[in-house]
Parts: structure tokens; C-alpha cells; sequence
């Protein structure tokens, strides 16, 4: 019992002693971790827009991670009243064992094709991606729904990350009747794509005459837009091609089936012989 209490004593000698040190680094170490998430975040953010390799993301964010990680315990422990010297020595051994382990095996583990913030098709699921933990991913839908999938469902199926390239094309598929003017239907849906600021100019954008079908010709509109833009691009162009084929009296044709009537004659019997007149 008299150890306990002389060990207690000796807690309170130090904390009445060296209390505002501690404290202080306390604090530091908290902020730290704190600043060093986002940092990271960030860092990876603006990788992710000099290169799509993963790997290479991955490996120069973790780095920095672990080199602000080593960076704030030295001052923490600094701050304590631990020597530096001591210190610094513990953490160069540490880290740098971290990141030759991250360099080395990095490539060889599993990693998920997504960032957080991007909107991606996993699992059978369309949505943005909120997290991402150990075992699973938090996608939010579009209609407001929140689902948790696992990751080892996501590591074995289809992918389709449409935030991973920096442009995306725009396909706007139109259907006229045969009775319409094809060419002038064609200058205007390239018209309105050359003038709308969103839509890149090279490549140049173009329309094709994609099929002659049953009950009309179908043409189809391609250009590139930044990836964030693709959505309301494509929308405004599919009503602006709408409103404008109406004031050119260009008919979007639809589907339809035509009825011929043939009169027959009387002297004909559908069992096959001719009734006499």
C-alpha cells in the first residue's frame, strides 16, 4: 500500500512540476494528428490530378503521412522535456522502416479504385463515396440512400469510377423521320455544341448518321467535356436540341406503325376456290 501511494506521489511531483509542459504537448500532438489527416487528404486530392496511379497516391501520401506523423512527435516529446536527440533517433529508425515497407509491398496489396468524393458503380451500387474503412465503403445514392459495401465484394467485381479521367465524352442520340432533312437536323446539333462554353474544342465535336431503322434514322451527337461537367452538359444539350428542332420544324420521330386497307374482291373465297360471279 505505501508503494502505491509513493508512486502516486510521485505522479503528482512530476504533474505539479512539468503539468504545463505536458499539457502543452498533449495538445500539439492532438492538433497535430488532426492536421496531418487533412494535410494528407489534400495532398491526395492534388495527386490525384497530376496522375491516375494509385500507387504512386498512395505511396507519397503515406510518406508524407508518416514524416508529419514523426515530425509533430518530435516536437510533442520536445515539448515534454524528453531529449530531442533520443527522439529523433527512435523516430528516423521507425519511419523510415515504414515507408521502405510501403514502397516495397505498396504495389502488391490489394487497393480500392476510388477516392472519397468520387462517384462510382460498385457492387451493383451508383452513388458517391462518403468513406472508406478496412472492411467496407460508404456510398450515398442518389435518391438519399446510404449503403455499406464490403470490400472484398467491391476487390472482385466490375468498377466503373467516372470521376478517374479528367474529361468524359457526351453522347446525345437523336431520331428523325425519313421525311425530315437529315443534313440541316446534323448542322444544328453540331451548331449547339460548338457554342456551348462547356463543350471542348478539340477534339472537334461531330454527329454521325448512326442507323436507318424501322421507323426512323437515329443521329448521334458526340463531344468532351471536363468530367465534373458531364451531367448538366448533357441534359442542356438534349433540351436545347429539343426546343431548336421545334423552332425549325424538325419532327423527332417516334415510334409508329402503318396500316394499309386493300379492298378485296368479291369472286375471291379464302378457302380457295373461286366463287362464280
Amino acid at each position: 500500500m505505501g508503494s502505491e501511494i509513493e508512486k502516486l506521489q510521485r505522479v503528482g511531483d512530476i504533474l505539479s512540476t512539468h503539468g504545463r509542459e505536458l499539457a502543452i504537448a498533449l495538445i500539439l500532438l492532438i492538433a497535430g494528428l488532426y492536421l496531418a489527416k487533412y494535410l494528407t487528404k489534400y495532398l491526395r486530392i492534388g495527386l490525384s490530378k497530376a496522375t491516375t496511379n494509385l500507387n504512386i497516391i498512395s505511396i507519397v501520401s503515406c510518406s508524407f503521412y508518416i514524416l508529419f506523423l514523426m515530425a509533430v512527435v518530435m516536437v510533442a516529446t520536445t515539448q515534454a522535456g524528453i531529449k530531442p536527440q533520443v527522439i529523433f533517433r527512435a523516430l528516423m529508425i521507425v519511419g523510415l522502416a515504414a515507408i521502405g515497407i510501403i514502397t516495397l509491398f505498396r504495389p502488391y496489396l490489394p487497393t480500392l479504385p476510388f477516392e472519397v468524393g468520387n462517384t462510382v458503380k460498385a457492387g451493383g451500387v451508383l452513388g458517391k463515396v462518403e468513406a472508406t474503412t478496412f472492411l467496407n465503403t460508404r456510398i450515398k445514392t442518389f435518391d438519399g440512400l446510404t449503403v455499406f459495401i464490403p470490400n472484398r465484394q467491391i476487390l472482385n467485381d466490375v468498377v466503373i469510377n467516372y470521376h478517374f479521367t479528367a474529361t468524359r465524352k457526351v453522347k446525345v442520340d437523336v431520331c428523325i423521320g425519313y421525311d425530315q432533312d437529315i443534313l440541316e437536323a446534323k448542322r444544328i446539333m453540331e451548331e449547339l455544341m460548338i457554342t456551348e462554353p462547356r463543350v471542348k474544342k478539340t477534339p472537334r465535336p461531330v454527329v454521325f448518321t448512326m442507323a436507318m431503322e424501322d421507323s426512323w434514322v437515329r443521329l448521334g451527337a458526340r463531344c468532351w467535356v471536363d468530367n465534373p461537367k458531364y451531367w448538366l452538359t448533357r441534359c442542356d444539350l438534349i433540351e436545347k436540341v429539343k426546343y431548336r428542332f421545334d423552332e425549325e420544324n424538325i419532327k423527332i420521330a417516334f415510334p409508329q406503325l402503318d396500316v394499309h386497307h386493300y379492298e378485296l374482291p368479291e369472286s375471291i373465297d379464302f378457302s380457295g376456290e373461286e366463287v362464280p360471279a
